[in-house]
């Protein structure tokens, strides 16, 4: 018996902002290479008066009202550095979202989170046959009010929950992951604005440029190891979705893999901007709802993170 998806729930503002309009913005040397103008967004969504925690409770209070059922266990994606406390944000989601299950928290693996956490589902649910579901949360929030990061990316509010379970659809069908600790000192750029530039031994371009390269190969190594595990091939994969970081990251993919990123993921980088670990949970919920698959297809789900964490998933509809 198959573990796959059992339900998904996004939950995105009614409110979008256009990036030129941030606050931040006027700061930002949006013109330059790289800079925000340079990462594709064109407007965030924005939750008023609250947190990641609260957001993500929220999101599991829905699912669960949609969806009635007592999960197992809760597996909780920390929030940013900088926002919540990772020793009490699960035990917080799990309390306001009146769930009982053991609640648990991944932490240090950055936009690559949500995909480990399938994994570890996946194991919770394949070690204990009295298991059957486990509840995946994360809210997206800035730790503080600067919503554009250096060096690229723009950060936009939302949450999620969703379940994986015996018999779900999609079926997670392959899964590897892998980190590269020679890179170490990056992992805290990512969460620095550009009023307060990173420290030299972060910000070289040297050190960046050398992620890249390492995270293309690493990548590059998963995908092959997650098709040889499912006997597929390239051409077997009906789309491919990665994180909403930038339009000129799914570009380098796209050459470094020879596989076509879905035109999804730059809709919703565009509408949303970067929502860390949900943007990959956003991506393929709307390529679910467009009705275009068909049993028996194959997607492939890039996770990569700053923190030089890579992750392959491979889901069958």
């Amino acid at each position: 018996m198959g573990i796959g998806i059992g339900a998904v729930h996004c939950l995105l503002p009614d409110k979008r902002v256009r990036v030129v309009d941030l606050p931040q913005f006027a700061g930002v040397e949006h013109a330059a290479p790289g800079g925000a103008d340079a990462s594709g967004v064109r407007t965030v969504g924005v939750h008023a008066d609250t947190d990641a925690g609260a957001l993500a409770a929220r999101a599991c209070r829905e699912l669960l009202a949609a969806n009635p059922h007592a999960p197992d266990a809760l597996i909780h994606i920390a929030a940013r550095p900088g926002e919540g406390d990772v020793g009490t944000d699960a035990a917080r989601v799990q309390h306001t979202a009146g769930v009982t299950a053991f609640p648990f928290t991944v932490a240090g693996s950055g936009c690559a989170a949500s995909a480990v956490t399938w994994a570890l589902a996946r194991d919770l649910l394949a070690a204990d046959p009295a298991r059957h579901s486990v509840l995946v949360t994360y809210g997206s929030r800035p730790p503080d009010a600067g919503r554009v990061r250096h060096p690229v990316m723009v950060v936009g509010d939302g949450a999620f929950a969703m379940t994986l379970v015996r018999a779900g659809r999609p079926v997670l069908v392959a899964h590897r992951m892998r980190a590269d600790g020679r890179f170490h000192e990056l992992a805290g750029t990512h969460a620095r604005t550009p009023g307060r530039e990173p420290s030299p031994e972060n910000a070289g371009g040297q050190r960046a440029f050398e992620l890249a390269v390492a995270g293309r190969v690493h990548t590059a190594v998963l995908v092959d190891e997650v098709l040889a595990e499912a006997g597929l091939t390239k051409d077997d994969v009906s789309a491919t979705l990665m994180p909403n970081t930038t339009t000129g990251a799914y570009r380098f993919y796209e050459q470094a893999l020879d596989l076509p990123i879905h035109p999804i993921c730059e809709e919703n980088l565009t509408r949303w901007g970067h929502l860390g670990p949900m943007d990959v949970v956003l991506n393929l919920d709307r390529l679910l709802a467009t009705g275009t698959l068909t049993t028996g297809d194959h997607v492939m789900v890039l996770g990569n993170a700053r923190v030089a964490a890579w992750t392959v998933t491979l889901w069958k509809i």
